[in-house]
């Protein structure tokens, strides 16, 4: 709503979408998740490269003119993306307990410690919508969220030892779990950028078409610099 305020629906700047939300920049690894984020849920759009533009649903549930229509938008932005959408539908009465999800998120591919993190941003998002009605808003257990905090974090730093791969976050910022996957079972991928950079794929064996859907559509979440170096 802070950009709707400012902007209405018109396509904006991606820098001064960030200003808007209180960035100094959107070159940097917190502007460029939380926008990400935006999008995610379909709160941002993207219609065209470098610009950004409130999503038409974010002003109908900002102006819903009854409730119904307005829970219906919210659950929507709910199920947005993917993995929530997933669950939601496996777990249509009601979620199970957290051992129970955490043991769901794991099957899925999370690490261990990433699913207890996932499982403590699903079911916040859960209860703010309050999907299942009355929804209790105890915090879950052993969790590292803070409250204070609704940014979400990205790894930003890769670190190789004995055969395993790890991402972690900045020191500073809140912890997410450090994540960790077995060298083995993945190909390694170099991609070289402009700039002398380089990015890495890390591809599991056997990959089928629709990780690569997947993977694309996540890829085409993310933000990049508008004046990239070539």
């Amino acid at each position: 709503m802070k950009v709707y305020d400012r902007e209405r629906l018109h396509s904006t700047p991606i820098e001064i979408v960030a200003q808007h939300l209180g960035y100094k920049s959107a070159n940097n690894g917190s502007a460029l998740s939380t926008l990400a984020s935006l999008r995610y849920f379909g709160l941002l759009g993207r219609p065209k490269e470098g610009m950004l533009a409130v999503a038409k649903e974010v002003e109908s549930y900002n102006f819903a003119p009854d409730e119904k229509l307005r829970r219906s938008l919210l659950l929507g932005f709910l199920e947005r993306p993917a993995l929530y959408s997933e669950l939601l539908e496996k777990y249509e009465s009601g979620l199970p307990s957290d051992a129970n999800l955490k043991f769901d998120l794991i099957q899925r591919g999370f690490a261990p410690q990433a699913a207890e993190s996932a499982l403590v941003v699903f079911k916040r998002s859960v209860i703010f919508a309050d999907y299942f009605g009355g929804e209790p808003s105890d915090e879950v257990e052993g969790s590292v969220y803070d409250a204070q905090d609704n940014s979400i974090l990205v790894a930003n730093d890769f670190q190789s030892s004995a055969g395993k791969v790890s991402l972690t976050t900045p020191s500073s910022a809140v912890a997410i779990p450090q994540v960790e996957v077995d060298d083995a079972e993945l190909d390694r991928i170099p991609v070289r950028l402009p700039g002398g950079r380089r990015a890495w794929l890390f591809i599991p064996t056997p990959f089928y078409d629709a990780d690569k859907a997947r993977l694309k559509a996540q890829i085409d979440l993310l933000l990049t610099a508008e004046d990239e170096e070539l």
